[in-house]
C-alpha cells in the first residue's frame, strides 16, 4: 500500500536547486535515501515533514495534500519526524520532554498521553532510563529518545534523518533492530551516508544526486549495477574509477577492468560509487 507520493517536486535556494522535479512513492517498510552531500536528501524529508514547503509539485500522505491548510494538520498527525539535529532538551528527564512533545503533538487526556509515554519509552528500551536528564545520557540513549518522540501517536509515516550518525557500532546494531521492527507494520523513510545501514535494513533504496532520484530498487539491484565492473588485483591500476587496497592487501577497483584483474562480487557501495560516477559523467545529474 502507497503511504507517500510526490509528484514534479522542486525546491531552490536562491540559485541552488535543491530539488529537481522528483517523483516518489514510498510504501510500508524500511526505504533507505542515499546520497552525496547536497543531493536534495535533508530538503526533501523536511518537505515531506511539513517542515519545508516546495515551489513547485505536489506530496500526499495518505491522499492528504499538505499545501492545504486544513489537510496539514491530517498530514501532522501521521507523520514521526527525527531530524539530523534534534536539539532535545538537556535539562529535561527522558520522560518530561517526551511529556511535553506529546502536549505538542495534541495529546491533552493526561491518563492516555502519559500511557503513551511509557508505551514509547519501551518501545526504544528507555524504561528504565526515564528519570535520566537528557544530558547523562549517551549518544546512542539520545538517538533513541529522539526516536521515542517521533514514534509518539503512532504514527503511519516515520522519518529519519541521519539517526546512526556519530553512533558505535555496538549502538548502531541496537538502533538497526530497533528501526527494523518499527518498519515492519509503518512507512519508515532513513536517510543515511552508510551503505552498510541500507544493506542491513532497508527492502527498498533511493539514490539521489543534484537534487533528482537517480535510482530506485532493492539493495540487490543497487549492487546489481556494478555488476561485472569490479575487480581485485594484486597490484594498484594505471586508471581506475575508484580503488583501495582491502584487508586482503588487493587492490579492488570499481570501474574498467585493470590488467590482470579478476572480478569479484559487487556490493552496495560499488554500485553506489559506479552509479553517481557514471551519472555525473553521462550529464544525467548535476
Amino acid at each position: 500500500m502507497t503511504t507517500v507520493t510526490v509528484d514534479n517536486l522542486s525546491k531552490r535556494y536562491g540559485s541552488t536547486v535543491a530539488l529537481d522535479a522528483v517523483d516518489l512513492t514510498i510504501g510500508v517498510g524500511v526505504t533507505g535515501l542515499l546520497g552525496p552531500n547536497g543531493a536534495g536528501k535533508s530538503t526533501l524529508l523536511r518537505c515531506l515533514a511539513t517542515a519545508l514547503g516546495p515551489d513547485a509539485g505536489s506530496i500526499r500522505v495518505h491522499g492528504f495534500d499538505p499545501a492545504v491548510p486544513a489537510q496539514r494538520t491530517e498530514v501532522r498527525r501521521r507523520i514521526g519526524y527525527l531530524p539530523q539535529n534534534p536539539g532535545l532538551y538537556p535539562h529535561f528527564t527522558a520522560y518530561d520532554l517526551l511529556d511535553y512533545v506529546a502536549v505538542l503533538k495534541e495529546m491533552t487526556d493526561t491518563q492516555r498521553r502519559r500511557a503513551e509515554v511509557r508505551r514509547v519509552l519501551d518501545e526504544v528500551e528507555l524504561t528504565d532510563r526515564a528519570k535520566t536528564k537528557v544530558r547523562k545520557l549517551s549518544g546512542g540513549m539520545r538517538q533513541r529518545l529522539g526516536l521515542a518522540q517521533a514514534l509518539l501517536g503512532d504514527p503511519e509515516l516515520v522519518i529519519l534523518d541521519e539517526p546512526t550518525v556519530g553512533l558505535d557500532p555496538e549502538q548502531r546494531m541496537s538502533f538497526r533492530a530497533l528501526i527494523s521492527r518499527i518498519g515492519e507494520r509503518r512507512t519508515v523513510l532513513l536517510s543515511t551516508h552508510q551503505t552498510e545501514d541500507v544493506g542491513a535494513l532497508c527492502e527498498r533504496v533511493v539514490v539521489m544526486s543534484g537534487g533528482r532520484v537517480v535510482f530506485e530498487g532493492g539493495p540487490k539491484e543497487l549492487a546489481g549495477v556494478a555488476e561485472g565492473q569490479v575487480w581485485l588485483s594484486e597490484s594498484p591500476p594505471v586508471r581506475n574509477t575508484a580503488y583501495w587496497r582491502n584487508a586482503d592487501g588487493l587492490y579492488r577497483t570499481v570501474g574498467p577492468r585493470p590488467d590482470g584483474a579478476e572480478a569479484t562480487r559487487p556490493s552496495i557501495e560499488d554500485g553506489y560509487l559506479l552509479l553517481l560516477g557514471t551519472a555525473v559523467a553521462t550529464g544525467a545529474v548535476r
